[in-house]
């Protein structure tokens, strides 16, 4: 639980079966990836991404005392992540989007990783439609996951300019005036036959 920063749980809602390949986006130190790999199998992997030495020594050390084999954590950025075009079956990650400052690169790497017919299972903070820029700063900090979040629009707007389909962003729990944990889902269109 110490490895452990999000703010939901995105491997509940992300629907893993033995044999995927999962991604988790700003791994930290390794919770979300450990327990995706307990779900996709011996047959399946799981990456997690994070930018910083310090986690990943400690999601690397954390799966080793896991004992987890099919596991494995790439130093880099989630705009521009170290693994080649559709190679993975899910994304998943935890309140760890509304943290980029470059939002769209973000969903853009996301579709570009999915496989056909690949899905997001996302935990983040949504910001109210109405709310400004302006009004999300003054409700939170980076620090709190708050003031970089995207609204419940533009978030969506993002994922479909990037491919996505069957988006659903849900509200789970509101963590300020107009400002949500919520589950973000979407799914990468399957190749036409």
């Amino acid at each position: 639980m110490l490895a452990s920063l999000g703010c939901g749980n995105p491997t509940a809602v992300a629907e893993l079966r033995p044999g995927e390949t999962v991604l988790d986006l700003g791994s930290g130190g390794g919770i979300d990836v450990l327990l995706s790999a307990k779900r996709v199998g011996p047959t399946g992997k799981a990456y997690g991404v994070d930018m910083t030495h310090e986690m990943l020594d400690l999601a690397r050390n954390n799966a080793r005392k896991a004992g987890a084999t099919n596991v494995e954590f790439l130093e880099g950025l989630i705009e521009d992540v170290p693994l080649p075009d559709e190679s993975v079956d899910v994304v998943i990650s935890n309140c760890v989007i509304n943290l980029s400052t470059d939002k769209p690169a973000v969903i853009r790497e996301i579709a570009r990783l999915l496989r056909p017919g690949g899905r997001v299972g996302v935990s983040d903070v949504v910001a109210d439609d109405r709310l400004s820029p302006q009004d999300r700063t003054e409700r939170g900090s980076y620090v709190g996951c708050i003031a970089g979040a995207l609204s419940f629009d533009e978030y969506g707007s993002l994922l479909m300019e990037a491919g996505l389909a069957d988006i659903q962003i849900d509200p789970t729990h509101e963590l300020a005036d107009g400002m949500y944990g919520a589950i973000v889902r979407a799914r990468k269109q399957a190749a036409e036959l």
